[in-house]
């Protein structure tokens, strides 16, 4: 049976936690009652833990990265380059063809 067949089930399951009652709202709920430089120290000590947390990339990775970017960039520098003169081209090509049916047909 269908949990849409039973019509006293609800429809959305109940909610477990409310809104900021998360880890992040414990921790504002606990800076609530702290000064403005109570809570700029927290948050500059939170952000300092957080760094150390970080997985810095090398010297050597940063620079292979950068070097893949770039030849990446040329890559399709030059290709939407070589793409945009052939649809100019194409566009300068049909232009032609047109005028000249144009004036077959006497139209032009």
């Amino acid at each position: 049976m269908a949990e849409t067949d039973n019509p006293d089930a609800r429809l959305v399951p109940p909610r477990t936690a409310r809104f900021g009652e998360g880890p992040e709202g414990k921790a504002a709920r606990r800076e609530h009652g702290q000064s403005v430089f109570g809570r700029m120290g927290q948050y500059l000590h939170d952000v300092r833990a957080e760094m150390k947390r970080v997985s810095w990339p090398t010297a050597s990775h940063v620079q292979s990265t950068t070097i893949i970017t770039v030849i990446a960039v040329i890559f399709f520098a030059i290709y939407l380059f070589v793409v945009d003169q052939a649809f100019s081209k194409l566009i300068v090509g049909v232009e032609w063809l047109l005028l000249k049916i144009a004036g077959f047909l006497g139209l032009a």
